[in-house]
């Protein structure tokens, strides 16, 4: 993840006009949604779908593509 140095308005902004997706293979309520992000050192946004003003994780491409591969590989298993 990121920190980003960018101003908290302008993140802010960049956060709200962003693309937000959720996956199409989402049949819950218990989901994620992800925007790529177009300006900064973060790429990729990700939010609780339930909770759209609450916090956001901030990804850089490498941090992104490192996060993918262990959901995948099973990292963040809870069993």
């Amino acid at each position: 993840m990121n920190e980003i140095r960018n101003s908290p308005a302008g993140l802010a902004r960049q956060l709200a006009d962003a693309p937000w997706r959720t996956s199409t293979r989402s049949q819950t309520s218990n989901c994620v949604e992800v925007a790529p992000l177009r300006t900064g050192p973060a790429a990729v946004a990700l939010r609780d779908s339930k909770d759209r003003g609450g916090p956001v994780l901030l990804f850089n491409r490498a941090g992104w593509l490192g996060f993918i591969a262990g959901a995948k590989n099973g990292q963040f298993d809870l069993n």
